[in-house]
């Protein structure tokens, strides 16, 4: 039965939505967002229904300017009930620091693309994962949770799609270092629906077990398309980012993420339950065009929700 048939036999679907905005949206910001700013932004993103908020990374403030104040963030911000709280970590030394701040998970990031691996970390896969399985050996014993993210899952810019086969070798390569979740993330938007459906019902049936999140970006605007086609394969779990900032710099022309309230308001609309308080998110929203400068690529902060009604003549007629 498809998704749509599913929902109108009266199947109810609940999702969770993770905000990445505070980590992969900031980290590109050309301003530096202040850190009470940061602060403030996660406790307000706290209180509207997500599943996990990506608050951080523990990178070299050398390498990403705007998230210097890692430590800071996490320190101060107001920790909620069923939310967790993660952070971004390269190396050995961002594991130290991520345990320094009791954070809820980590993520650890590979590009399974070669190339963009190179570009991106500096490093060749086969570096990167002896690097996670330091970050393994320093964890164990510890609560803290490991999510790995198979960057460029869907595509490398520089080498095209990647095989199933080599999506199965990066996830039992994290399995088998004791990661506890897996993200296939499509970083620089190359992904379409009918491949999103194929590669993610493949993982879940050889996976069937494995907690599994879909990392979306909006590059080629697909993003929403490929939610639904992930959603269709058994997805429930998908990263997402206020506003739809942030982006992969080896992707020219990014338009960033997934928009949160975008993908938010489309699911709702199609009856699938996300927990997360739409309005709520509009509200934070709205202030992020002041406090980055620029305008956003999200659709919903500048048109409204579908069942805002207006007065007759409060907009032009359009053809």
């Amino acid at each position: 039965m498809s998704l749509f048939s599913a929902l109108a036999a009266g199947e109810r679907l609940q999702l969770a939505i993770n905000e990445v905005m505070t980590r992969d949206g900031l980290q590109s910001e050309v301003l530096f967002v202040p850190t009470e700013a940061k602060i403030a932004l996660v406790d307000q993103l706290s209180r509207t229904g997500l599943a996990k908020i990506e608050v951080t990374s523990f990178v070299s403030p050398k390498a990403i300017p705007n998230l210097r104040d890692a430590a800071e963030v996490m320190a101060e911000i107001i920790r909620h009930p069923g939310v967790t709280y993660v952070a971004l970590v390269p190396n050995v030394r961002g594991a130290e620091r991520a345990l320094a701040c009791s954070v809820d998970e980590i993520n650890l990031v590979m590009s399974i693309g070669e190339e963009h691996n190179l570009a991106n970390m500096r490093m060749t896969c086969a570096q990167s994962l002896a690097q996670f399985a330091d970050v393994m050996s320093l964890l164990q014993g510890s609560p803290m949770k490991v999510n790995g993210t198979l960057a460029t899952a869907f595509g490398c810019p520089f080498g095209g799609r990647q095989s199933d086969e080599r999506v199965r070798w990066a996830i039992d390569a994290y399995l088998e270092l004791g990661m506890h979740s897996i993200t296939l993330a499509d970083t620089t938007g190359m992904a379409f629906p009918r491949q999103v459906y194929e590669r993610v019902a493949a993982v879940r049936s050889a996976y069937p077990q494995l907690p599994l999140t879909l990392h979306f970006h909006n590059t080629r605007g697909m993003g929403l398309a490929n939610v639904l086609a992930a959603v269709e394969a058994g997805a429930r779990s998908f990263d997402a980012s206020l506003g739809g900032i942030g982006g992969c710099p080896y992707a020219p022309g990014a338009s960033g993420n997934i928009s949160t309230e975008d993908t938010v308001h489309m699911l709702e609309g199609c009856g699938i339950a996300t927990g997360v308080d739409l309005d709520a998110l509009l509200a934070i929203g709205r202030e992020l065009p002041t406090l980055l400068g620029h305008d956003l690529p999200g659709q919903i902060l500048k048109a409204g929700k579908s069942s805002e009604l207006r007065q007759r003549g409060s907009v032009k007629a359009q053809s």
